[in-house]
């Protein structure tokens, strides 16, 4: 699809591609936009708008990936971005899951054991995501931060001893996701309330597209600037 300028009008974008609402309410932006374009939104809110921009163009085209004009921003902001998308999982899309999960299982036959196996399967995605979540505040994004902070100062004679950092491969996050969705559509059986069942398989799809944009900033932006900035140090 073309890609998002700054002098379109954001309300436009956001009408024909509605799975960008929770994007932009990361970055603060309330539905109420109005006819203002991105650039005005962005002034409003005090946003880089060349980074909202790419944020926007890599989350709707698949194919899309600046990985270049990324690079040229701050780590930071990188790492609050992918913080607050951290946090929309664990607020909001992962409670939407499991609520509607939950009552297509309690409103369906108590024995139908496929989707108690779901229910089971869903549970081991959820607390393996919100692991990584938990590492990302407490251990890797500090380090990230501590990384800024240590080349903003002086220099300190001797070797900087930095942590393993994370490498792209197969993301068992997405595979989990990957293999739940899949189980859903191949084995599902019984009994059991369509729509409820429609409501889960299209969040987890909504949600599968998110962290794998979100996995492509992650492994292919921040890992190399963390990268960079270790060799900084050890220079």
């Amino acid at each position: 699809m073309p890609l998002v300028y700054s002098n379109r009008p954001l309300s436009e974008v956001v009408e024909n591609h509605t799975s960008l609402i929770p994007m932009i309410n990361r970055f603060g932006v309330r539905l109420g936009l109005g006819d203002k374009t991105v650039e005005t939104i962005c002034q409003e809110h005090q946003l880089d708008t060349e980074f909202f921009l790419a944020i926007i163009n890599t989350f709707l085209n698949e194919e899309y990936f600046p990985e270049k004009k990324l690079q040229t921003f701050h780590s930071l902001q990188i790492i609050d971005y992918l913080t607050k998308t951290n946090q929309y999982y664990l607020r909001f899309q992962i409670p939407n899951i499991e609520r509607h999960l939950n009552s297509l299982i309690s409103m369906s036959n108590p024995e139908n054991q496929s989707l108690n196996l779901i229910g089971k399967f869903f549970t081991s995605f959820r607390d393996e995501l919100s692991a990584r979540i938990h590492h990302d505040a407490t251990v890797w994004f500090p380090y990230c931060q501590s990384l800024n902070s240590r080349l903003s100062e002086e220099r300190i004679p001797g070797a900087f001893t930095g942590m393993k950092i994370e490498e792209e491969g197969e993301d068992t996050i997405e595979s989990l996701l990957a293999d739940l969705k899949s189980i859903m559509i191949k084995y599902l059986s019984g009994e059991y309330d369509q729509n409820l069942c429609y409501a889960v398989i299209f969040s987890l799809s909504s949600l599968e597209k998110d962290i794998k944009q979100h996995n492509r900033i992650r492994y292919r932006i921040l890992t190399p600037m963390v990268s960079a900035m270790e060799n900084q140090l050890n220079s």
